[in-house]
């Protein structure tokens, strides 16, 4: 066995020969555990998105209903409030109303249309009270349930004369347990 002469330059060489070879053989290693660590971590990040997102859903649907409720609140607010300035007016002799109405509007599109003021219309001025009705935001209609001077107050059927309250005609039940229609 022939070996070459021990230099300093054989040597380096020898070493760097020996070290390049073994750190070849450590990155392949830890290239093919951070492999299987990725597969592993997107594996683990997909569960926590689909755990969040499945306890996300129920807090979405609740604050969609929130949103309904608060602007059913809203409208039927804003009814409430025409129909009692309709009936202040009607009370101080400022619009005409019809005998027997009690002084309340006949249905909710005059709210809407307008009275003239002044009784027989002398000024020439009209008033509305609403810019439209509503859309209920439960049924998605404009169809909203009425009750007369004359109704009973639990009354689910509109005596036609006048408009004393309205209700909306879901029969769903709100968050806190109450029905839309006793709002």
């Amino acid at each position: 066995m022939s070996h070459a002469p021990l230099t300093a330059a054989n040597e380096t060489q020898r070493f760097s020969r020996l070290f390049s070879n073994r750190h070849r053989r450590r990155a392949t290693r830890a290239h093919s555990l951070e492999t299987g660590m990725t597969l592993l971590e997107l594996i683990i990040a997909c569960s926590i998105l689909l755990i969040l997102s499945t306890a996300a859903l129920p807090i979405a649907r609740y604050t969609i209903v929130r949103e309904r409720e608060k602007e059913l609140h809203y409208d039927l607010r804003q009814m409430r409030d025409a129909i009692d300035r309709y009936k202040d007016l009607a009370d101080r002799n400022l619009i005409r109303v019809e005998v027997g109405s009690e002084g309340y509007p006949p249905d909710l599109d005059t709210l809407v249309k307008g009275v003239p003021l002044g009784g027989a219309g002398a000024t020439g001025k009209s008033i509305r009270f609403l810019r439209r009705v509503p859309v209920d935001p439960m049924t998605k209609k404009t169809d909203w349930g009425l009750r007369s001077v004359q109704d009973d107050p639990d009354s689910q059927s509109w005596g036609g004369k006048n408009i004393f309250d309205v209700y909306t005609k879901s029969t769903g039940t709100a968050l806190d347990g109450t029905k839309y229609s006793d709002w």
